[in-house]
């Protein structure tokens, strides 16, 4: 029998499959579903920054006293804070595989304190997700980029357990990043978060949202970049995040490099059934090329330098065009 399970951010998985922040992962009760799947972890649905600081301000009246406005905001900050953590603790009462806590923010100011409270309750690891467009004509090239190293450094002297870094792509050089982000304490970094993605109806003129799910074609970025990174910065775990769509995504992501994958649209298109599929696939796939463990193959096609030619940055292009 294929052995499936993996080491992720300090964290033994029975499986690399990760249930990835969603509304899939908003309660106790869901998560426990989703453990009987078979999923090997879950990262819970994040605690939004940017959403209760907007709740927060919209309680602010300026005919209130001042105090008054301040102890609203405070309480607005303060409950949504303890719902989560009791999401946690809940969570860890009938799970027994890894809960992931996760904060979603863009500054960095009082969720090093959330961060130590998030620990207390229980969480076995907190990913941290910065995930925003650097838009600003005056914007000073580097900085969001120190923005995760300034909120990773801050968070890691505050906490013990592992704290992963989910990025976006939109990045220049993900590498030097990543490489950074292991020197200042992460753990395991996920590739990549997907922005919410806008479209425009062109008969009522006005903004609507796009496809809220990834595709299959997703998948590839996420190889890419995986598969270099893997090669420069080993020691890092990294995970597979867009595009897994079909049972042999898990296979192509261990093979670049990926410890682990997290998986979201797929499951809410195919139902949590499809935990144990990608699991079956990945089972008989290493008994059938002679696999017991995942460490025998994982990173076997990352981005080795042979002769000075990176594989997934030029060499299937050549190849792509010298067969037209």
């Amino acid at each position: 029998m294929a052995d499936l399970k993996t080491t992720f951010a300090g964290l033994t998985l029975k499986n690399p499959v990760i249930i990835s922040s969603s509304g899939l992962t908003n309660s106790a009760a869901k998560n426990a579903k989703l453990e009987a799947a078979g999923a090997g972890a879950i990262v819970l649905k994040s605690l939004f920054e940017e959403q209760i600081m907007m709740e927060a301000d919209r309680l602010r009246n300026p005919s209130y006293y001042p105090e008054g406005s301040d102890y609203l905001a405070e309480y607005i900050r303060n409950h949504k804070l303890a719902e989560y953590l009791e999401l946690i603790k809940e969570s860890k009462k009938i799970c027994t595989i890894p809960v992931i806590a996760s904060i979603n923010c863009y500054t960095d100011a009082e969720w090093v304190d959330f961060a130590k409270q998030i620990e207390e309750a229980g969480a076995d690891a907190l990913e941290i997700n910065i995930l925003a467009l650097q838009s600003d004509i005056q914007y000073k090239y580097g900085s969001f980029e120190q923005r995760h190293i300034d909120i990773l450094s801050h968070i890691k002297k505050t906490i013990r357990i592992p704290v992963i870094m989910k990025l976006g792509s939109n990045f220049t050089n993900p590498v030097a990043l990543i490489d950074q982000l292991y020197a200042n304490g992460a753990a395991a970094v996920v590739l990549f978060n997907r922005f919410y993605q806008p479209d425009i109806d062109v008969e009522k003129m006005e903004h609507t949202s796009g496809d809220v799910f990834s595709n299959a074609s997703d998948l590839s970025t996420t190889l890419r970049w995986i598969g270099i990174s893997s090669s420069l910065v080993s020691k890092i775990d990294y995970a597979a995040s867009g595009g897994i769509h079909k049972p042999d995504g898990i296979v192509k992501a261990i093979l670049a490099g990926a410890s682990a994958i997290e998986i979201c649209s797929a499951i809410y298109q195919n139902t949590n059934l499809f935990v144990g599929e990608m699991n079956r696939f990945l089972s008989a796939w290493m008994e059938r090329k002679g696999f017991k463990h995942i460490s025998q193959f994982k990173g076997k096609l990352n981005a080795k330098d042979v002769g000075g030619i990176n594989m997934f940055e030029r060499t299937q292009f050549l190849k792509y065009f010298s067969e037209k």
